[in-house]
């Protein structure tokens, strides 16, 4: 299996969709934040028969949304709960019963809907 690799260039729009949130990101050392992110291939590198080297893939963050309040925040970690149940429990009994990983396949299937029209009141 190829190592996955993060290309350290940070494209203009990904610099813009982190401005507002980059002040606490400087005040906050143990900081932590929901985003969706986006990742496109930036570079392949494959070794030589010879070599003693792991093939690897190098990805870039293309596009990015921090999540702007807790609300977004909560809602985007029961979709990354969902999907880490989707990915570990796929193709068991579990996964039928599980009603997070149903929910993260409706997310998939019919779009968010956790955060569209959404307040803190909810």
């Amino acid at each position: 299996m190829p190592d996955v690799k993060f290309d350290s260039k940070v494209l203009e729009d990904v610099k813009d969709a982190l401005a507002d949130h980059a002040l606490e990101m400087f005040r906050q050392r143990k900081g932590r934040w929901m985003a969706v992110v986006e990742l496109a291939h930036a570079e392949r590198t494959e070794p030589g028969p010879d070599e003693d080297k792991f093939p690897s893939v190098k990805v870039r963050i293309v596009g990015i949304e921090v999540a702007p309040d807790d609300f977004s925040d909560e809602r985007l970690r029961e979709l990354q709960r969902g999907l880490y149940r989707r990915r570990t429990k796929g193709g068991t009994f579990d996964a039928e019963l599980d009603p997070d990983v149903t929910r993260a396949q409706d997310v998939l299937k019919h779009g968010s809907g956790l955060l569209v029209g959404a307040t803190s009141e909810a």
